[in-house]
């Protein structure tokens, strides 16, 4: 074991990316428990095993244990090594224990009853027995390596994956030689944005011997309103946790159904949007302030957009590490961008307002708008994961693919850049209006810039508290179990690309009226080829034309009444000045 235990510690960074290695580990633990139960395990043979096991465990192995619990031929392995811990608990002599490992707690007494005591690292399980018939040692392991071993499968759910069901809590092995009926134990629970606990113990024959959690025997009791500690109630000893999702299944339902849902409607708007404006880019972009408000508004469309995919993406595939940062990555700095366009929008309007005469080249705004719309964001996103990554601390550990809160607070990341943006977007929108009810409309603008300044001030003032207020509820999700909360934040969130297209391209008048002329010429165009293929007969479709064609025949005919009336005139008098000399 001696040995072991020291390969494992060197050799740990291999180990845990490695499903063949853990295994082999597995399989000799297991070999060396079963030998063990015709000889007492002293402290050192306790230790070496409780620290190989911190390396199995160790939180960068979760990954591989997810792919070994899913593997139909590994699948009973983290079963193997919870029995073999429990088997080399149990041939402990009967003497006092303490023994302490990275991961890892070991107390072993000889108690009466009533006992109660707190054990773990950090004292976070108390563990009280009220009725003991006669004094017994009672060995008690705590190891939060299990967390990462064990799965989440019951009896309903064997696919080692419900979503969002979490082990909240200690993983406690209770081993004694006599036969206890009562045991309590209160947990401390880890992600306190987490609800609906379920008391449940090990149990090693089911699912047709691979084990699984069951609740048989265990009970919750309630402490009033507390949040943070759970107490299950059990009539016999083996390993015992507190499973805990974010909700119950059918307000999950709910939720997925309202996020997907959205999203949809928010991805099929977005489309919709950059269609509207390939369609109208050169009725509308005529000037520069007009320009830069359509890049912005296409910007925007096309983070968003982009972030949306990532999501759905993220949500396919929150089981492998890799592949869930990646996406979790994307999202990041889409969302970003998003952000930082709408930065842009800002200072635009706050630019044209103050600096009225004042003009910067095409090229030198859309170089600061991109370098900004993109660049600030790809530095944000880069140094998250540098300074996360190492830790195993960029993505959630929970159940889904986004930056990781409990353990490195890498979401304030998003949060921090997102909500300045806010707040400086509303600052920017004061002033702005500030200065235009100061010295008017027309005082504060160029004629050609008024309109697209409007919209912009439109924009900025509803897009802005509407993003903001999303990703405030987003927050409050991180830390707050409550549905409401979450039902805001995905109803309001999965459908940012609606408000996009509603309040930056639908409602703008000028893109109605290039809409509406696009289509009109379309309509003349197919009217004027139809006349074209019928012949001439056919103009009789276009009352104008008629009309254009009479207004013409009637001048002409005037013209050649005139002249010929004219000349009879002259003809008269040249007759008549002979007459008179006579």
């Amino acid at each position: 074991m001696a040995s072991l235990s020291s390969n494992a510690t060197l050799e740990a960074q291999n180990i845990i990316d490695s499903p063949a290695t853990i295994t082999t580990i597995v399989d000799i633990l297991t070999i060396v428990s079963n030998l063990s139960q015709t000889i007492f395990i002293n402290q050192t043979i306790m230790t070496d095993f409780l620290q190989t096991v911190d390396v199995v465990g160790s939180v960068g192995a979760r990954d591989t244990w997810v792919f070994l619990n899913e593997n139909n031929a590994t699948t009973n392995a983290s079963s193997e090594l919870l029995n073999s811990t429990e088997n080399f608990g149990h041939r402990l002599p009967d003497e006092n224990f303490n023994i302490t490992t990275n991961s890892s707690s070991l107390n072993k007494a000889n108690i009466t009853a009533p006992f109660s005591g707190e054990f773990g690292i950090n004292l976070t399980t108390q563990v009280s027995f009220p009725e003991i018939i006669a004094p017994t040692f009672i060995t008690i392991i705590i190891s939060s390596a299990f967390d990462n071993i064990l799965p989440v499968r019951n009896l309903t759910y064997n696919d080692s994956s419900q979503t969002g069901t979490r082990i909240n809590g200690d993983v406690v092995l209770i081993e004694t030689n006599s036969t206890i009926n009562n045991i309590s134990l209160s947990f401390d629970i880890k992600n306190k944005a987490l609800v609906n606990p379920q008391c449940v113990f090990w149990n090693f024959s089911l699912l047709n011997g691979v084990g699984g959690w069951d609740s048989t025997g265990c009970q919750l009791k309630t402490l009033g309103n507390e949040t943070e500690r759970f107490t299950c109630e059990c009539n016999h000893t083996t390993s015992f946790s507190i499973l805990m999702s974010p909700f119950s299944l059918d307000k999950a339902l709910i939720l997925d159904y309202i996020t997907y849902i959205g999203v949809g409607i928010s991805m099929a708007s977005l489309v919709l949007c950059l269609i509207i404006e390939i369609i109208i880019w050169k009725s509308v972009a005529r000037n520069d302030t007009s320009y830069m408000r359509h890049v912005s508004v296409v910007n925007i469309a096309v983070s968003l957009l982009i972030a949306d995919i990532c999501f759905i993406i993220g949500a396919a595939v929150t089981q492998g590490e890799g592949p869930c940062s990646t996406a979790t990555f994307f999202m990041h700095f889409f969302y970003l961008a998003l952000f930082f366009w709408m930065l842009l929008s800002a200072l635009l309007l706050l630019y044209r307002t103050i600096m009225v005469f004042s003009r910067m080249t095409r090229g030198a705004m859309m170089a600061i708008a991109f370098t900004v719309g993109y660049g600030a964001p790809l530095i944000i996103a880069v140094i998250t994961v540098a300074s996360t990554a190492g830790r195993k601390g960029y993505i959630q550990k929970d159940y889904n693919c986004w930056l990781n809160w409990n353990e490195t607070k890498a979401l304030l990341a998003f949060v921090i850049p997102a909500l300045t943006i806010v707040a400086i977007n509303l600052l920017v929108l004061i002033v702005v209006l500030c200065k235009m009810m100061r010295r008017g409309v027309n005082a504060s603008t160029q004629p050609d810039d008024k309109h697209p300044l409007l919209v912009i001030a439109r924009c900025v003032g509803i897009l802005t508290p509407l993003f903001g207020l999303t990703w405030g509820f987003g927050i409050g999700t991180m830390v707050s179990p409550n549905f409401g909360i979450h039902v805001v934040f995905a109803f309001l969130n999965s459908l940012q690309g609606f408000f996009i297209l509603l309040f930056g391209t639908l409602l703008d008048s000028k893109v109605r009226e290039a809409l509406a002329g696009k289509f009109s010429l379309s309509n003349l165009s197919s009217n004027r080829t139809r006349s074209t293929s019928a012949g001439p007969s056919s103009s009789s479709g276009f009352p104008f034309i008629q009309r254009l064609r009479r207004r013409n025949v009637y001048n002409v005919s005037n013209g050649q009444v005139r002249s010929s009336s004219n000349s009879n005139e002259a003809a008269d008098s040249s007759a008549a000045a002979p007459e008179t000399q006579l």
